[in-house]
């Protein structure tokens, strides 16, 4: 039996297919255009991801050889943004991407008329414009008549994951997941339903929004024409969730660190929905038989999007795997520090008003110095992240952090990663494992695949990173970061400390 993982990311769709034992046997990826109106303006063209999606789960059918898919599990961007037409299913506005900054002043404004608090109770998350929630807010105000449409249930608004079963159902289901749900600011985790008050306080008709199911469940059937027959979608996680369990992570204490175009991770919590006191966001890990499975989690806007910037921007290097090469040989007696805040600061800081910074330049800096720099400010904001994490949850204190995604195939950036942590980093054989996450999703769903134990038992390592970088060094590098930091907070014109 074979499983079809649509796995929609931020710059680029693929498909992936899966034996029934989650064995790779076909893949297809296309990147696809960023469009950035203004400062701090990120958008999609909701066509390119619909068509991305499609060519690429079809490429990947065909090259594992056209076999029957029995499933299909989606796993996609989070808190991007689109609203659509009922009857024509057309969106009304390009998706506003989960980067995106435009509504980071109406962010502020009710956090300075204490409604964060508030937020935060029901929700999980903090007042960020990161969140879907002012995103929805900001297209019914700006489309001219979308806010009446909306009331009178002729729109609708979907992450990704809605957006594309939509297409893929012909416009016959309007579903998403409660990973994906717990992402919009407008869920009640807790409760396990859409909020009222929370979609009063930010002006959403209810009308609007999408039924929410567990994350391996009945989505509806894809249109005949597409695959060549109806094929049910049985799965569906946004791509951190996804990954946390592609990683297996399904035992309270459990960590994970996704490197894509940002850096996600997440500390699985169990039935326990720690609030943080350190400014983390709690939300749901997966939900499996009416059953959420909680998690804190961090955020960091820029991760792999930071090697891009030097391939793109800088035009430093033309593939992101020559990073690798030119760390290695950068100057050990110059101590760069990036601070890649291109959208602003996210966790722990969440500071969306920052932009970056490069701090030690001198005549010698070139290439190598600026690619070291660049791996190293990943693993300086994941040790950010799971500081707080263990003082939110001193459980937490021992774990191993595995991690994933397509950055963790750099030696060195994984080998600093352990050594500011001071803590081993697990890699797994599979490094993919945000598709494999959504499949498995399906495949559990469809009786193709085994239940959370024993699918546990089948994760695979790959290699262990372990610290080798001494005390006083990694006293002296955490110094040199937190200044950084320190810098690019004031820069702001912002007095508060980080």
């Amino acid at each position: 039996m074979t499983i079809l993982a649509i796995d929609q990311g931020t710059t680029s769709s693929r498909g992936i297919v899966f034996s029934d034992d989650l064995e790779v046997q076909g893949s297809a990826q296309q990147e696809f255009e960023q469009h950035f109106p203004q400062s701090g303006w990120v958008e999609h063209d909701p066509k390119d991801i619909w068509t991305t999606t499609a060519a690429t789960a079809r490429g990947a059918i065909e090259q594992a050889g056209a076999p029957r898919i029995d499933a299909i599990g989606i796993t996609n961007q989070r808190e991007t943004t689109l609203i659509w037409d009922r009857d024509n299913g057309r969106p009304i506005h390009n998706a506003i991407v989960w980067q995106d900054r435009r509504t980071a002043e109406a962010c502020a404004r009710m956090k300075a008329d204490g409604q964060e608090a508030q937020v935060t109770d029901v929700t999980g998350l903090l007042l960020d414009p990161y969140f879907s929630a002012t995103k929805i807010g900001w297209i019914l105000d700006q489309v001219e008549g979308a806010r009446e449409k909306a009331e009178a249930g002729k729109l609708a608004f979907g992450t990704v994951d809605s957006y594309l079963i939509w297409r893929l159902t012909g416009g016959r289901s309007h579903v998403t997941d409660a990973t994906n749900a717990a992402r919009t600011m407008l869920y009640d985790i807790r409760k396990g339903e859409w909020s009222e008050e929370m979609c009063r306080m930010f002006g959403v008709p209810m009308a609007l929004l999408p039924e929410v199911r567990d994350s391996a469940a009945e989505f509806g059937v894809t249109r005949a024409d597409l695959f060549g027959r109806e094929v049910p979608i049985l799965g569906v996680a946004g791509d951190q969730q996804a990954a946390t369990v592609g990683q297996a992570c399904f035992a309270p204490g459990m960590m994970k660190s996704t490197y894509g175009t940002g850096c996600f991770a997440l500390l699985n919590t169990g039935a326990d929905a720690v609030r943080s006191e350190h400014r983390l966001l709690t939300t749901i890990a997966y939900q499996l038989d009416g059953k959420p499975s909680y998690a804190l989690e961090g955020s960091i806007f820029i991760a792999g999007a930071v090697v891009q910037w030097l391939r793109d921007g800088l035009k430093i290097i033309r593939e992101a795997s020559e990073t690798a090469e030119l760390s290695r040989n950068a100057d050990d007696g110059q101590e760069i520090v990036m601070v890649p805040a291109f959208t602003g600061l996210g966790a722990p800081y969440w500071r969306p008003e920052a932009r970056g910074g490069v701090f030690g330049l001198t005549r010698n800096t070139g290439p190598a110095e600026f690619a070291r720099a660049a791996l190293r400010s990943v693993g300086f904001q994941t040790r950010d992240l799971l500081q707080a994490m263990r003082a939110d949850w001193p459980d937490a204190g021992d774990a191993v952090l595995r991690v994933d995604g397509g950055m963790t195939a750099s030696e060195p950036a994984m080998q600093f990663l352990a050594d500011i942590l001071g803590a081993p980093v697990d890699r797994p054989e599979n490094t993919e494992t945000t598709a494999q996450g959504a499949a498995w999703l399906a495949g559990y769903k469809a009786g193709i695949c085994p239940g959370p134990e024993e699918y546990a038992r089948a994760w695979r390592l790959d290699r262990r990173f372990e610290p080798q970088m001494d005390e006083a060094a990694r006293h002296r590098h955490i110094t040199g970061w937190t200044r950084a930091v320190e810098a690019v907070i004031a820069m702001t014109g912002d007095d508060q400390s980080p």
